[in-house]
């Protein structure tokens, strides 16, 4: 034996005897007790799976996927796809499932799918060494393992249940359990970050599935699948399976409203930790199935530095309030207040403010910026304010500004913008991707390194037609650039020359 071998093979002891120890059975208890106690179990799924593997069940089952659970014990014919997020546990979570339906004898003939047949083993090691070692399974459901029939990649229990791994692209044929084809068939991690860069791989992948794989199943008798997968690109095989299943359970590290999908486990401050060791679009592919190009729209984005303020005719002070009073949270909606001005054809954004904020502190935002350029020029203040925002503008915001006005001593005066906007992503698109590609885009050089401004260059890298990551910097820039173009033309009005003085200027002019 390799000494590679040797080592593996103490490791799996070792974990056979962690789960022996994890499950210890309570000999007091006569056999009718004991069949009582599992009867009891099998009409309660969750506490079911408590009790047979408490050494897994380490944190209190999220809402989601307590009905996960529920949902597919709940049907023999049925098609679910799990893309939770990282750490939501959608692997163990599957093999709980899968587990209840072989041991209460609902289910015959397992195959575990992945992208090779090494993960597909590894993923499979799991339910071998629990069907081995878990003293609990052995007390209530007898001894599983059926030896000449007990290898790592395939094996039959006592109760003449079969477990079979397989790689993506492997021959299926002869998956038959005596009589019985697969009614379980399991697919996991079958996509791969490097394989969906290619599309022949992603669709030869899939028409393995299709014509090889699901074809194991009966026509007659009722098979549950399960895909488990992040969505890590816009077309790869998790997409394709949730767009046909009966259920395509999409659960994030973190909800809407910017809170932990599973508390019990993961708390606020080890989500921030975690997040903040890696780039927006890793975070957003990872954590939120979100998979993201990076300059899919903004290729590039510029920072240069900015002219001395007081060659500005004007600044524009631009601020997008957002809904809401979410300070701290991670949720979707940003507050966002910028300051720009153009010189010479170019768009600087000079100081941004972007973050989940109150409202005291957005409207302070705007003192900032007046303070900022401290009189060396001109500076219009606008909001965006359309008629839905117009009641909140009017109740809460103008008393906001009355209250800085008479406490601070500050000339702020916030003009509402209500003009009819158009649909946000084509309009920051069509606006401002031309200045930007045309490299008339500029932000401030000398605020890279500010959190608000770094978060701004992220939301232009990161935006795309679709928003699935926040475009709320942008969408306020893209104010600011309106306004001010608006306010040149006002400014400037275009000269009209007649013919006459058109030829006597041009001099090439017939």
């Amino acid at each position: 034996m390799k000494q590679t071998d040797r080592l593996a093979l103490l490791d799996w002891e070792k974990y056979k005897e962690d789960i022996a120890r994890a499950t210890p059975v309570d000999r007091n208890m006569t056999a009718a007790e004991r069949e009582k106690h599992r009867e009891y179990l099998e009409k309660h799924p969750i506490e079911w799976i408590k009790f047979f593997f408490p050494n897994y069940v380490k944190y209190e089952f999220a809402d989601f996927q307590k009905k996960a659970i529920r949902r597919i014990i709940a049907h023999d014919e049925w098609f679910e796809v799990l893309s939770w997020s990282r750490e939501l546990a959608k692997s163990t979570v599957t093999m709980f499932i899968v587990m209840n339906l072989t041991l209460t004898g609902r289910k015959k003939n397992v195959i575990l799918t992945s992208n090779s047949k090494d993960n597909a083993v590894r993923l499979l090691d799991p339910y071998r060494a629990n069907l081995e070692a878990n003293g609990r399974i052995m007390a209530y459901y007898g001894k599983q393992e059926l030896p000449g029939s007990w290898t790592e990649d395939e094996f039959t229990t006592k109760g003449k249940v079969s477990f079979r791994a397989l790689g993506a692209g492997q021959s299926p044929r002869g998956s038959r359990n005596e009589a019985i084809r697969p009614d379980v068939l399991l697919v996991d991690d079958f996509d791969t970050d490097e394989d969906t860069k290619n599309p022949d791989i992603i669709q030869k992948r899939w028409d393995w599935w299709e014509n090889a794989l699901y074809p194991t199943r009966s026509i007659s008798e009722p098979t549950l699948v399960i895909f488990c997968g992040n969505i890590i690109a816009k077309d790869c095989c998790v997409v394709r399976a949730g767009e046909m299943a009966d259920s395509w359970d999409i659960v994030n590290i973190r909800d809407k409203n910017g809170f932990s999908t599973w508390p019990e486990k993961n708390s606020e401050e080890d989500i921030d930790r975690t997040l903040s060791k890696i780039s927006k679009k890793a975070a957003q592919g990872e954590y939120f199935n979100n998979p993201i190009s990076v300059g899919e729209v903004f290729e590039n984005i510029a920072y240069g530095k900015v002219p001395a303020l007081s060659k500005f005719k004007f600044l524009v002070v631009y601020g997008d309030p957002a809904p809401g009073e979410s300070k701290g949270k991670k949720g979707k909606s940003f507050k966002t207040v910028s300051l720009c001005g153009k010189l010479g054809g170019r768009l600087y954004v000079i100081k941004t403010f972007l973050a989940q904020a109150l409202n005291a502190e957005f409207i302070d935002w705007y003192v900032r910026m007046l303070e900022f350029v401290g009189g060396k020029t001109n500076v219009y203040c606008y909001m965006e304010n359309n008629k839905l925002q117009d009641p909140f503008f009017q109740q809460v915001f103008k008393p906001l500004v009355a209250k800085v006005r008479r406490e601070q001593k500050i000339a702020l005066f916030i003009r509402g913008d209500e003009e009819k906007k158009t649909d946000k992503a084509t309009r920051i698109e069509a606006n401002l991707e031309p200045l930007n590609r045309e490299g008339n885009l500029i932000l401030n050089e000398a605020e890279r390194d500010n959190p608000h401004m770094k978060e701004l260059e992220d939301q232009f890298k990161l935006f795309t037609l679709t928003m699935r990551y926040p475009a709320d910097g942008p969408d306020a820039v893209e104010g600011a650039n309106r306004i001010i173009d608006e306010l040149i033309r006002r400014i400037e009005p275009p000269v009209f020359r007649s013919r006459k003085d058109v030829r006597k200027r041009n001099k090439k002019r017939l």
